[in-house]
């Protein structure tokens, strides 16, 4: 059996925290300049230009590609073969709060959702998977809340058809507008429980956004670009960049559908131990 000590969990979350929030997926830049190239919009291809120029100074001058640093969310897949020689969240915690603070990063974090109080660099979400072989993947996940703050939950009646669902999400990036810094990516989970939707919402996020769509997915795409909104909300064919959708199976009597809208700074770092 492999064994991990927590101590270098902790060291890979400190670098996943860097990496996240001073450079942008290779994905993601793949296809902010695709859509550079595509859109005909001159102020909606100025604004994209100064993203793309802002990712690349950020990157260069290890700073955060955007102030807010967002709610750090962490997902991290444990395999069966592995003994993990200590505390694991308490390793995650460690690593995120020394990250955090090492990097200069905003602490966003209040310790009571009601009182407020004075905020703090954590502690993050958590979510642990077991799986099968004898590695660890963590994934990070920072998110802004201009964005999370658009998120949506719908439980729908088992009847109701596909173009209830798409008129459902479509409207969701509608009613965003410019508030959450357009152009967007769209995660959606559908099925599962109220709570398990919006985990697969927000796991969609770190999904490949190169990666072949799906019909659905592509129907989205198209009919949310159609809206007009565009880059930040001024204009033009590209309001939202990818969408990435996530099912499981569900109860008979519900079908939950759950919408979380990224930025178009959608930002993450992984690592295998």
């Amino acid at each position: 059996m492999k064994e991990i000590k927590t101590a270098k969990i902790t060291e890979a979350v400190i670098e996943l925290v860097k990496r996240a929030n001073f450079s942008l997926r290779r994905d993601v830049l793949s296809i902010l300049s695709s859509a550079y190239r595509i859109e005909i919009n001159k102020q909606a291809k100025k604004i994209l230009k100064a993203i793309l120029d802002n990712a690349a100074y950020a990157k260069k001058n290890n700073l955060a590609i955007c102030q807010d640093t967002g709610f750090p969310i962490v997902f991290i897949e444990v395999g069966i073969d592995v003994k993990i020689k200590g505390d694991l969240k308490a390793a995650i915690n460690k690593g995120i709060k020394e990250g955090y603070k090492k990097y200069s990063l905003r602490n966003s974090i209040i310790k009571d959702p009601l009182l407020r109080g004075k905020s703090q660099f954590y502690p993050p979400i958590i979510h642990i998977d077991i799986v099968g072989g004898s590695k660890v993947k963590i994934m990070f996940l920072p998110k802004g809340f201009g964005c999370e703050n658009k998120s949506q939950l719908k439980m729908f009646k088992p009847t109701a058809d596909i173009e209830e669902i798409k008129e459902f999400i479509v409207d969701v990036v509608k009613n965003a507008g410019p508030d959450a810094c357009p152009p967007y990516f769209i995660g959606v989970g559908i099925g599962g429980t109220a709570d398990y939707a919006c985990i697969m919402a927000k796991q969609a996020l770190l999904i490949n956004v190169t990666k072949k769509n799906s019909k659905l997915e592509e129907d989205l795409l198209r009919q949310i670009n159609k809206s007009g909104i565009g880059p930040m909300g001024l204009g033009g064919k590209i309001t939202a960049l990818a969408v990435k959708i996530k099912k499981y199976p569900t109860h008979i009597a519900g079908l939950p559908v759950s919408v979380n809208i990224s930025c178009h700074a959608l930002r993450g770092a992984t690592v295998t131990l």
